[in-house]
């Protein structure tokens, strides 16, 4: 499991340093950096978590800190506004084929949430692997139909335990680089 988790920590820091790199030769500032890059999806705070730490040599609690506030900052959008712009986006041949992909992965995903709902969720955001996160999960909430603030808590908290593992791994990387 622990190898599994550094993979993807790997994964999740490649696309995280190529957007770092961009990003840096345009000027934009380290805490910056950290809050675009854990709120995009495939990287979030996989990937923000390690930069802040090992290349920005922040502290890990203000890593932490700002990985989480930016990974979160999509999530109500998501809620909120998902089916609307999936209706939208479903009027136009590939945007139905996109959409019906889509929900099919996040179907197939949230299988394996809704026995447990609530814990359900917050394990799956909460556990660092591909295919998870705070994304997948604002997703999988609104596909099982849980409410705003119940979906925003199991997703917070989700967050909180990755941002955990993520550290853990983060910090115990740094001892032996």
């Amino acid at each position: 499991m622990v190898l599994l988790l550094l993979v993807t920590a790997l994964s999740a820091n490649q696309l995280a340093d190529r957007t770092v790199e961009y990003l840096q030769t345009n000027g934009i500032s380290p805490i910056l950096i950290i809050v675009i890059i854990s709120m995009l999806p495939l990287i979030e705070l996989r990937g923000s978590i390690p930069v802040a730490i090992l290349l920005f040599k922040m502290s890990w609690q203000e890593a932490v800190l700002i990985s989480m506030i930016g990974n979160m900052i999509p999530i109500p959008f998501i809620l909120l506004f998902m089916d609307w712009f999936f209706r939208q986006i479903s009027r136009f041949g590939a945007g139905k084929k996109f959409t019906n992909w889509l929900f099919t992965r996040t179907r197939s995903k949230s299988k394996k949430i809704e026995k447990y709902e609530a814990w359900g969720l917050t394990l799956f955001v909460g556990v660092p692997l591909p295919g998870t996160g705070a994304w997948t999960g604002a997703f999988a909430a609104n596909i099982m139909g849980l409410k705003f603030w119940k979906s925003m808590l199991c997703i917070a908290l989700g967050v909180l335990i990755a941002a955990g593992i993520m550290t853990t791994l983060s910090l115990f990387t740094n001892m032996f680089a």
